[in-house]
């Protein structure tokens, strides 16, 4: 964690725990009374098959979350290397000598560019969608993206911690269930012998 995480983590409030809003697993401490609710009303299936659909909704959660994570830490380096081509655009701006350049084709083409010195580039914003700024806009436009990225890096990673620990709380409380049941079911064989 960077220094400026610190920052966004502790902008979450104490009663939200989540970026995303991800509900918090509750742990069962008195499984006797998680039992007696009435959604439960004893029944030892009906419970573990509602922590196991809990469980479910983490997991896929936990994909969707690790999905994005992997969508941001490959825009990120994108993005800076934009920033980097803007700023050696403004270098080179008021130079009276073309700039010979490279640049990503498709996935491994590179083709060959000569850039006369210019104030003006075309930023390509997904969705095709291309628009024209000035380089100062751009790099304006840039330095943001990245901050945004990189927030949302840092919440998405939080996320993930956080959606972790709902999983060993999930588990650990149909594993209590589940041994609940047992001795249950033990002592009611003792005391039928």
């Amino acid at each position: 964690m960077e220094v400026g995480d610190n920052k966004i983590i502790s902008e979450l409030s104490d009663d939200k725990k989540s970026f995303a809003g991800i509900p918090e697993a509750a742990f069962v401490e008195d499984v006797d009374a998680y039992m007696a609710l009435p959604e439960n009303n004893g029944q030892v299936d009906k419970a573990l098959k509602r922590l196991d659909e809990s469980h479910s909704k983490y997991k896929f959660m936990e994909f969707n979350l690790a999905s994005k994570r992997r969508r941001l830490r490959s825009q990120i380096p994108e993005l800076e290397r934009a920033l980097e081509m803007i700023k050696k655009l403004q270098a080179e701006k008021n130079s009276s000598q073309n700039l010979e350049t490279q640049f990503l084709l498709s996935e491994q083409v590179f083709a060959k560019a000569i850039v006369p010195p210019t104030d003006k580039v075309c930023l390509w914003l997904g969705a095709n969608v291309m628009l024209e700024y000035t380089l100062d806009d751009a790099q304006e436009l840039m330095v943001k993206n990245i901050e945004t990225a990189k927030t949302k890096l840092v919440q998405v990673e939080h996320d993930l911690d956080f959606i972790r620990d709902q999983f060993t709380t999930t588990e650990v409380n149909m594993a209590r269930v589940y041994n609940w049941d047992v001795k249950k079911r033990q002592a009611a064989k003792t005391t039928s012998k």
